[in-house]
């Protein structure tokens, strides 16, 4: 992943926009008024400080860091970890996917990292665009997208990589960080949100920003530099699961919290149906095809 500097305020939690249990207008007048009490900068410190505003976002934080910490303790290296200890700890492999069906292995990678600084960036990109999406899709959307959007790019990436016959090992969360990426580019497009338009406008231009630079952070490294690696296709993988997964939810925020959550069940469904049938498709072009395992 690219460097990534949020805008001002980025990081303070934005407001509660999940919908109201039930509807009417007092209750969503109230539920208003209390959202924008939570407006940027109006949040009381003790809500700041606490860990329930954001579970998913900091669980997540915490399996990739737990998992690297097992991996270093496990006498990984700290700064750059061999392509063998990689796959032993769940990294991707067209071959180990494709041929031996390893097929976990698109799940567990997007926890596995290439060293410290690899960790440290994407969890800093992680933590702030979680931050920012978990308020929208709560924290059962931010670890669905996660974990859809990773897959996404897993999955298109070990299609390409057999396509033109090139052996990459891939780990990382940055598939899925281009995923809730891309459901803030769409949910925050939202004319429902209750968010000064000043403001929702320039989050979503900063998120645009991040997604663009480390497109072309990434196109630039394998260019120029022969031994950086970064991987696009999981990248543009994530971007598009992320973007899929949003695209029922847009008109629902705001909406009574039954609708939304029957939405952001087909949400669910969809991306996963697409993955499915992504994956046999995998299968089906590729039988049997294999190199020789490093």
């Amino acid at each position: 992943m690219g460097s990534y500097s949020p805008p001002p305020g980025f990081t303070n939690h934005p407001p509660e926009v999940l919908p109201p249990e039930r509807g009417g207008s007092y209750a969503q007048q109230e539920e208003l008024r209390a959202v924008r009490e939570r407006v940027p900068g109006q949040k009381s410190e003790s809500a700041r400080r606490s860990w329930a505003y954001a579970p998913a976002t900091y669980l997540l934080v915490g399996i990739n860091c737990a998992v690297f910490l097992a991996m270093v303790l496990s006498h990984v290296s700290f700064t750059d970890p061999s392509i063998d200890q990689l796959l032993r700890w769940g990294a991707t492999d067209p071959t180990a996917v494709l041929y031996y069906g390893d097929w976990w292995r698109i799940v567990t990678a997007m926890f596995v990292h290439v060293g410290a600084l690899h960790l440290a960036t994407n969890m800093w990109c992680l933590w702030n665009l979680g931050l920012l999406g978990e308020p929208l899709i709560g924290p059962v959307g931010v670890f669905a997208a996660y974990v859809l959007a990773g897959a996404a790019g897993n999955l298109l990436s070990v299609g390409v990589n057999m396509y033109y016959q090139h052996p990459a090992v891939g780990a990382g969360a940055s598939g899925a960080v281009f995923g809730l990426a891309g459901v803030l580019i769409v949910l925050l497009k939202s004319p429902r949100l209750p968010i000064p338009a000043k403001e929702l406008n320039g989050l979503r231009r900063y998120v645009i920003y991040f997604a663009a630079i480390n497109f072309v952070v990434g196109f630039g490294g394998n260019r120029f530099f022969s031994n950086v690696q970064i991987d696009n296709m999981a990248h543009l993988g994530g971007f598009l699961g992320g973007i899929l997964f949003a695209l029922p939810l847009v008109p629902l925020l705001g909406s009574p919290k039954s609708l939304f959550l029957f939405r952001r069940r087909i949400a669910v469904s969809l991306v996963s149906g697409v993955l499915v049938f992504f994956g046999y498709y995998l299968s089906a072009v590729f039988p049997g095809a294999a190199w020789p395992m490093r």
